[in-house]
């Protein structure tokens, strides 16, 4: 349970970034998992799948890393280093109603 609301808080900042770009598609994520954050990167997928299902980051390229330092202040964290969006600069060629 604890691995989904730390999805759902994941999601909640990825669909934001996406709204604040005019709800452009998220095509990919460099995503990282601290050194005890007790979740594989196999098991991130899946849940992370689930998550996005049916929203702009669906099928998404996810890249992660894992981070290696127990020492390290976000070791127990997962966290979104970037998101990148589709261009939707294609999209505002005015060609829209006339």
């Amino acid at each position: 349970m604890h691995e989904q609301s730390l999805m759902n808080d994941l999601m909640r900042k990825i669909l934001s970034v996406s709204l604040n770009h005019r709800n452009a598609r998220v095509v990919g994520l460099n995503v990282k998992l601290g050194a005890l954050a007790h979740i594989s990167p196999e098991h991130f997928m899946e849940h992370f799948r689930d998550a996005a299902a049916g929203t702009v980051a669906e099928g998404a390229q996810v890249n992660i890393e894992v981070g290696t330092d127990t020492t390290d202040p976000q070791a127990q964290d997962i966290w979104i280093e970037s998101v990148e969006l589709e261009d939707l600069s294609e999209d505002s060629s005015g060609h829209g109603n006339r």
